[in-house]
């Protein structure tokens, strides 16, 4: 299967599994989505592929979600629910990096090539968590909280629901830049060329900007539960 098709069904799975966790779990299943989404983003990232012709890193697709999630909390719950949300994926990746940076200095055991061979990999992936953590959440916390104020920037001027697309796309295509500018300078400068370093960016941004646009009928679908959920809590 290429890199391209295997790119849209990571975006339909993610936008599916998060409105199947809101729907089982309700607000609790979109928090829980978020340090799911900055962990998993912070794991793919190290793998760089091609796609559509382009030099990509992983994480972009699962990454993006996140504001998907801020988005929703924002319109269904309010402005601080979105920011506690956003607190707690800080939290979240401060944690694993933390967590998996201890878990290098393990000996691994003597003589059993699996338990060395397992290190090894573990090494290669979490060894590079700290300047990407870095990167990340400083990303994180500036893209996702100018998310939540431009979310209700936008709310206020156009608080109708038909224009909930508006105010969805309007937040987080601005956010998008911010956070893949400010993460790729941190993570990859020096590690790549100028013009790869520039080729990450573009296509980051153009591939975080897709996933933005496609998410907008999912924005609907979690503000049409969050209606049918209080609809039935006010006839019981």
């Amino acid at each position: 299967m290429n890199n391209e098709i295997l790119w849209f069904a990571e975006i339909l799975a993610n936008f599916l599994l998060i409105i199947l966790a809101y729907r089982l779990f309700g607000k609790w299943g979109l928090v829980m989505w978020i340090p799911v989404s900055v962990i998993v983003a912070n794991i793919q990232v190290v793998q760089t592929v091609s796609l559509f012709g382009t030099v990509a890193t992983l994480g972009n697709v699962v990454y993006a979600t996140s504001f998907l999630i801020t988005d929703i909390l924002s319109e269904n719950y309010g402005k601080a629910e979105a920011k506690k949300a956003v607190w707690i994926g800080f939290f979240s990746l401060i944690s694993m990096t933390l967590l998996m940076n201890l878990t290098l200095f393990y000996t691994p055991l003597a003589g059993d090539d699996f338990a060395a061979k397992a290190h090894e990999s573990t090494n290669t992936i979490f060894s590079l968590m700290p300047r990407i953590a870095v990167a990340s959440l400083i990303a994180y916390m500036l893209s996702q909280h100018h998310d939540v104020w431009a979310f209700h920037f936008w709310k206020d001027r156009f608080p109708a629901h038909k224009h909930l697309w508006i105010r969805n796309n309007f937040s987080t295509l601005i956010s998008q830049v911010i956070d893949s500018a400010v993460f790729v300078l941190i993570a990859f400068y020096g590690v790549f060329e100028t013009s790869i370093l520039f080729e990450v960016f573009l296509t980051t941004y153009v591939l975080k900007f897709l996933v933005a646009i496609a998410d907008t009928p999912f924005v609907y679908w979690g503000k049409r539960i969050h209606r049918k959920n209080n609809y039935w809590l006010k006839v019981e």
